[in-house]
């Protein structure tokens, strides 16, 4: 008995640890934003805003070139997302279902692909960006998000499409369906955990991405929210209030997307399962 508690314990534990943990940081960039600058720089911590104002928020939407960095990463995150899915979707098929010559090595090349760092190869992709006369542009940010994220969006993508019976697919087929209209009405309904998972992979890498951008484009106006994040001491010097309030604004995308898509996530997961 007494071991039945303890292994009912521990588990639960570490899983509180842990949430606090990953949680904490995040509750404490969020309240830090909502507070008065005489609670965030006193001496005794203060827990819980007690007087909550949205000065800092102001003041971080009213910085020169906010909204114009907020339309960038938008347009360069949405399209990497939608290119690199389209482009998955029907590869992961191709490989999943179709035999040809050089298939396996098509399938290593990408694994290397999402090994390799692409930290090392910002040199080169700085020369052909230069060499197009392509600096300053969100064209090469778009173009590179989409190959940065293609790799793990393909394989994963592979690895739900193999998972459905090839005998759904022949058995529409067999109703008079072509294999593109079994694809979309069979395959591409059970694939709904799968576009989740590697839609919000995508956004998060895409959103994130910092060193790229920081070498590619020198013009404000052409560049996005987290380059514009890291030099908050240049833009609010030691006013920690405005800097916690940019970030929970960078921040709130992600969050929203995260919880959105885990719901509909599992919910895919459940269908899917009912449906085969």
């Amino acid at each position: 008995m007494k071991r039945s508690l303890f292994g009912r314990f521990w588990p639960n534990a570490t899983a509180v640890v842990l949430f606090v943990g990953f949680v904490f940081p995040v509750y404490w960039m969020f309240a830090t934003a909502f507070k008065p600058t005489g609670d965030i720089i006193a001496e005794d911590p203060v827990w819980f805003p007690t007087d909550a104002t949205l000065e800092h928020f102001k003041k971080a939407v009213d910085a020169d070139h906010f909204w114009t960095l907020v339309l960038n990463s938008v347009t360069v995150t949405v399209l990497s997302v939608v290119f690199s899915l389209v482009i998955a979707l029907f590869a992961a098929f191709a490989l999943a279902r179709m035999r040809f010559k050089g298939r396996r090595g098509l399938i290593v090349t990408f694994m290397l692909a999402q090994m390799a760092p692409w930290e090392v190869m910002i040199i080169a992709i700085y020369m052909i960006v230069r060499d197009n006369d392509m600096l300053n542009s969100l064209v090469p940010l778009t173009v590179f998000y989409t190959v940065m994220v293609l790799p793990l969006t393909l394989l994963t993508l592979r690895g739900y499409v193999a998972a459905v019976p090839k005998e759904l697919e022949e058995s529409a087929m067999i109703d008079g369906c072509t294999r593109t209209q079994a694809f979309v009405k069979v395959i591409f309904p059970l694939l709904a955990p799968g576009l989740m998972a590697t839609s919000l992979f995508g956004f998060v890498t895409a959103w994130n991405e910092f060193p790229l951008v920081l070498i590619l484009n020198k013009d404000i106006e052409k560049q996005t929210l987290p380059l514009w994040l890291s030099q908050f001491q240049t833009a609010f010097g030691d006013d920690w209030g405005a800097t916690m309030a940019a970030s929970s604004l960078f921040a709130l995308p992600i969050l929203i997307l995260f919880i959105f898509l885990q719901r509909k996530a599992v919910s895919g997961l459940t269908d899917g399962a009912v449906k085969g």
